[in-house]
């Protein structure tokens, strides 16, 4: 699949690390550093702006090492951009630690992942199929 790209960032354009990867690195395209203080948020710009096909979205989601080493994550995790979107791509972090964060300049702040979905059609109903599990949720189908 090929996707139209703009790249007004200083920064190489999102790429696949591995032959395996799913996602690809988003970086800060920012001016000067944002510090990021305790349960402090921030959208951070990339500096990127796409085109995706109808049918695809584009998933913005945390970077693992991020959220492990310094308690930084994607606040509406995943973040989804729609393919009629046409504006620069922004992640919103959240500090979830205890100390101030610094993002910086070309810093990896989330991942990139493009998933094909499907739209759906409502049929109302008065009556839905019974199953063994019903109306159970919220951790009612592990371990009693």
């Amino acid at each position: 699949m090929t996707i139209k790209i703009i790249n007004k960032s200083n920064h190489a354009l999102p790429n696949y690390e591995t032959e395996a990867s799913a996602g690809m690195d988003l970086r800060a395209n920012i001016d000067e550093p944002v510090v990021l203080s305790p349960l402090g948020r921030a959208i951070i710009k990339t500096g990127l702006f796409m085109e995706l096909p109808i049918g695809y979205e584009a998933q913005v989601r945390p970077r693992s090492g991020l959220a492990a080493k310094k308690g930084i994550t994607v606040l509406n995790s995943p973040g989804t951009i729609d393919a009629d979107y046409r504006g620069e791509i922004g992640v919103i972090l959240v500090n979830l630690s205890n100390e101030p964060v610094t993002i910086e300049n070309g810093e990896r702040v989330a991942q990139l992942v493009i998933a094909k979905h499907e739209r759906a059609e409502w049929l109302e109903a008065e009556v839905l199929t019974e199953t063994s599990r019903g109306a159970g949720g919220f951790g009612s189908t592990g371990v009693k």
